[in-house]
């Protein structure tokens, strides 16, 4: 019985230690998509043909990959008008633009006397996207 013993512990322990390497994984688990949201300034809630409103927003990243690219596009629900970027970058409605900055400005102008929608949406290489609205009341002509 005294052999049996010190025997049985040196196969448990083996076994244990199999367990124990097999269990160990020498891959790195690296997070490559995070969520992210938009934020953006109060704008005016009217707005006269010709008039350009800026639109300050704010891309708010739960974590940091660096390779996560950022696309924008808009699209004119109601109403005319155009959008571009403070760089210059005139947006056409439904093409994506590459974004290079997490804190940018947009700037609307209207082309409507109409009520005006326009929807921007923000999306990543990893297929998440987020939406956010903006509605613009026409603005009457001052007499």
């Amino acid at each position: 019985m005294k052999k049996v013993i010190p025997k049985m512990m040196c196969g448990v322990y083996i076994i244990g230690m199999i367990l124990l390497l097999s269990a160990c994984n020498s891959q790195l688990d690296i997070q490559q998509q995070y969520p992210f949201t938009l934020s953006a300034m109060p704008v005016p809630k009217s707005i006269a043909i010709g008039e350009k409103v800026e639109i300050r927003m704010k891309l708010l990243r739960e974590g940091y990959f660096e390779e996560a690219e950022y696309y924008i596009r808009y699209f004119q629900v109601d109403g005319a008008g155009d959008l571009k970027l403070e760089d210059g970058t005139v947006f056409l409605p439904n093409d994506l633009y590459k974004l290079t900055e997490e804190v940018f400005r947009l700037y609307y102008t209207s082309k409507s006397t109409d009520q005006q929608k326009i929807d921007i949406y923000v999306e990543d290489n990893f297929g998440q996207t987020e939406q956010i609205t903006f509605n613009f009341n026409n603005k009457k002509a001052e007499k």
